[in-house]
């Protein structure tokens, strides 16, 4: 299963502030593998009110949209944190099955990149019961390493995600360099290539 459009984000935790360093950032943080799965991510994306106003789809080699997030752990999150680091945005759901197949994989790709320049951060819409709270306790339960914010509906269209999972690979000047939609061994092969290579440029 591959791709299909883009997406972007904002966070509902304002009870927190504090500026985001990916190098002294905490724990915290999609795919599809079998059908039923791919429909999900259809219902969740159909079921985001999304204004009528077409947005155009980010295109590899081109700056990637602008974030502006806040984090699970209370940290405000921007792409020009990311600057000089290969940055994968994860976009996914607590409930979603393709997403927790490809949750080890992160985890593993972040624990033996991350001290090369590596950086993950992942996006959850915050839809269908996926509450701050939840997504809290299953950053706990799933012991994820990397940080996790709630994005918004105008996050999702400036990088055109759907379905989810989606993943976006950008390089240390924050530009799009890959996308990869759905789960399978070999997004998970090409991801890391792709991940190796810009981290030794």
């Amino acid at each position: 299963m591959v791709e299909t459009d883009t997406l972007r984000a904002t966070v509902a935790d304002p009870s927190q502030g504090g500026e985001f360093r990916p190098e002294a950032a905490g724990k915290g943080w999609l795919i599809l593998s079998r059908m039923k799965n791919v429909l999900a991510g259809v219902v969740l994306i159909a079921g985001l009110a999304f204004p009528a106003t077409s947005r155009a789809v980010p295109q590899p080699g081109k700056p990637a949209p602008p974030i502006k997030v806040v984090s699970t752990s209370g940290q405000t999150i921007t792409l020009a944190n990311y600057r000089g680091y290969v940055l994968v945005l994860e976009f996914f759901a607590t409930w979603c099955d393709g997403c927790n197949e490809s949750l080890p994989h992160m985890i593993s790709l972040n624990s033996r990149y991350n001290r090369q320049g590596l950086q993950i951060l992942g996006l959850n819409p915050g839809v269908r019961g996926d509450t701050l709270g939840v997504v809290r306790r299953y950053i706990r339960e799933k012991k994820i390493n990397f940080p996790v914010a709630l994005a918004d509906t105008d996050l999702l269209l400036d990088y055109g995600v759907q379905p989810i999972p989606a993943f976006f690979v950008i390089d240390k000047k924050g530009n799009l360099v890959q996308k990869f939609v759905g789960f399978n061994p070999q997004i998970v092969e090409k991801m890391e290539a792709t991940v190796k290579n810009l981290l030794s440029q």
